[in-house]
């Protein structure tokens, strides 16, 4: 099986990100409009981490925020699964919420 999934980036004059949209093929809803993304892709070749970080010029500094707050929740729950680190998980987790603190963002219930 194969899935697809594709990035379109709508660049201005100065190549700052206007629109970024996404697919996906088992996105109930395609064309989804995004205002930031992080991509991290690994190169086991190399033993080195490929990275594009974009976002547009509508994302606000609150969503900003927040969206680095969900993206460390993540990575803390993706280590977990994947190399069963629950403590080091849970640092990862306390430094989130650390960090949604220091960012006067209030925490998602359950975090």
């Amino acid at each position: 099986m194969e899935k697809k999934i594709t990035i379109d980036v709508q660049l201005d004059e100065k190549n700052i990100p206007e629109k970024i949209i996404w697919n996906a093929d088992d996105l109930k809803a395609s064309n989804m409009p995004v205002r930031a993304m992080v991509l991290s892709l690994w190169d086991h070749v190399n033993k080195d981490t490929l990275r594009l970080d974009l976002w547009t010029k509508e994302m606000t500094r609150d969503e900003m925020k927040i969206f680095y707050y969900e993206t460390l929740r993540t990575m803390a729950d993706t280590l977990e699964r994947s190399v069963d680190e629950k403590q080091i998980s849970e640092d990862m987790r306390d430094f989130a919420a650390y960090f949604a603190k220091q960012m006067n963002i209030a925490e998602k219930p359950n975090s």
